[in-house]
């Protein structure tokens, strides 16, 4: 079976390869499969696969126009050595929970699990479609997309990347990871402004004709690296299949057995990639998604409403503070039948009025999804209270899950065995970790709290935070939110 991409907002129907190489679709909508392929495997198959060997058994159903061997290649390209574990996505227990451990990659975030393998099938896709132009990875970040994209795409033949990110708004380790980064085909630019402002305007970039048309001349054309790609997605709907068939061969589920999941969530990529898990034929229960004090999305799904319109929290979680979860343009577009018309009239009053209200019949497809938030004081008390309890130190993202998740518990006592996502390492926001375990740390340094960390957790300093310790800033361009368009235009010299 050939499995084709559409466009939510109704306009073009590609291959996979054609989808990953665009990034967005030409009518500015998101690409979605025509349909969810079924996962045919018996878990007890599942449990003895590699995390290799899983991930092409997923992500062949989806990324139907890559041959087996093309395919192949890039797998075996992006989850290798890079990773410091072999399980690639290992799970720990911690108090009756299966934390899903996403952040043993290059840049310790979960951004790694998808953003190691996409440039390999995009630049297998660009070969596969004849593409001769240069593609230049356009990307806006929160904190964790930026270097895991400019770590995979540093020095790949045939790409340069551009990433913008919100100059206040990231840890000063996301910060210290990006500027620091090495790569001839590579930049970074801070924005005065928050992340929401470097997503419009990357979309605004990509919506641009003439900029496009003044790129084709010099011989090249924009993709994007954020979770908007599809590229992006499907990697990630591997390791919830990966989680749950190690649970299987950990003897810590019977065959069929339903776990709950539990996501802090910004863009709504990787909660989306969990619902699609199941869509497959996963046996998942409820998709809880945790919001942190910019609760846009537990309003939602509170009452129907997305309304971007209030005031934007720079909280200790970053790669949360988004008040334009992108990815749930295509849960909208499911729950509302597929109808593209429907959708596009949401998008268009979120564009224009900041709001839109979905359909009661919509809101009834909805019931996959529980919503709820976590203040930052409820976070820290997370951190420290699991790590006084079982020796086990997690970052704000993952303590935002943690305690909603403990909050969905206790709303209505359902025991289902429940996996989190991990989504980053301690180690990448140090002193909000160490500020909720030992209090102020006003006046220590950094990396002198990364050491600290280190005795304390009993888990050694990450290689990607050893790197830049000492490692020179080589990007130091910052420009205000409108400059964007000329700071492309600097960078690729037209």
């Amino acid at each position: 079976m050939n499995l084709l991409y559409k466009s939510t907002r109704g306009g073009e129907t590609v291959t996979a390869s054609q989808a990953i190489l665009q990034g967005l679709s030409h009518d500015g909508g998101l690409f979605v499969p025509t349909e969810i392929p079924r996962l045919s495997v018996p878990v007890e198959e599942l449990a003895q696969m590699s995390y290799q060997e899983l991930a092409y058994t997923v992500m062949s159903r989806f990324l139907t126009d890559f041959t087996e061997e093309e395919l192949r290649d890039c797998i075996a390209k992006a989850y290798d050595s890079k990773f410091d574990t072999q399980e690639i996505a290992p799970l720990a227990k911690a108090e009756d929970v299966y934390y899903l451990e996403l952040f043993h990659g290059a840049t310790i975030a979960f951004k790694d699990m998808a953003l190691s393998i996409l440039p390999h099938l995009m630049t297998t896709a660009a070969r596969k479609n004849q593409v001769k132009n240069e593609i230049v990875i356009l990307t806006a970040t929160s904190g964790d997309t930026g270097k895991a994209a400019l770590a995979g795409f540093a020095d790949v033949p045939g790409t340069r990347i551009l990433v913008f990110y919100p100059k206040n708004g990231v840890s000063p380790i996301q910060e210290k990871q990006m500027v620091t980064q090495k790569g001839n085909n590579t930049f970074v630019v801070g924005i005065h402004g928050n992340f929401d402002d470097a997503q419009s305007g990357v979309k605004k970039l990509f919506g641009d004709q003439e900029l496009a048309g003044k790129m084709a001349d010099r011989g090249f054309q924009f993709s994007s690296a954020n979770s908007i790609n599809i590229g992006r997605l499907v990697p990630q709907i591997v390791y919830y299949v990966y989680a749950y068939a190690r649970l299987f061969a950990n003897e810590e589920v019977a065959r069929g057995e339903t776990v709950n999941v539990t996501v802090p969530t910004g863009n709504f990529g990787n909660i989306l990639a969990a619902y699609y898990a199941k869509q497959m034929g996963l046996p998942i229960g409820k998709l809880i998604c945790a919001s942190n004090d910019n609760r846009v999305l537990y309003d939602f799904f509170q009452s129907g409403r997305y309304d971007r319109n209030r005031e934007f929290i720079l909280t200790s979680s970053p790669s949360m503070d988004i008040l334009i979860s992108s990815n749930l343009e295509r849960l909208i577009y499911r729950i509302a039948g597929e109808d593209d018309g429907a959708n596009r009239k949401l998008m268009q009053d979120l564009t224009e009025k900041g709001v839109y209200e979905i359909t009661l019949a919509m809101r009834e497809r909805l019931e996959d999804f529980y919503g709820n938030y976590a203040t930052q004081e409820e976070a820290a008390s997370m951190i420290r209270r699991l790590y006084e309890s079982t020796g086990y130190v997690i970052d704000p993202h993952t303590a935002v899950a943690a305690v909603v998740y403990e909050k969905y518990q206790g709303e209505t006592k359902d025991e289902t065995k429940t996996i989190i996502a991990s989504t980053a390492s301690p180690f990448k926001f140090t002193r909000s970790v160490m500020e909720a375990i030992q209090g102020s740390c006003d006046e220590t340094e950094d990396f002198a709290l990364v050491d600290t960390l280190s005795q304390l957790s009993q888990v050694p300093v990450p290689q990607a935070i050893e790197e830049i310790r000492s490692a020179p800033v080589l990007h130091n361009t910052v420009v205000e939110a409108p400059d964007m368009k000329a700071a492309v235009k600097r960078f690729l010299g037209i």
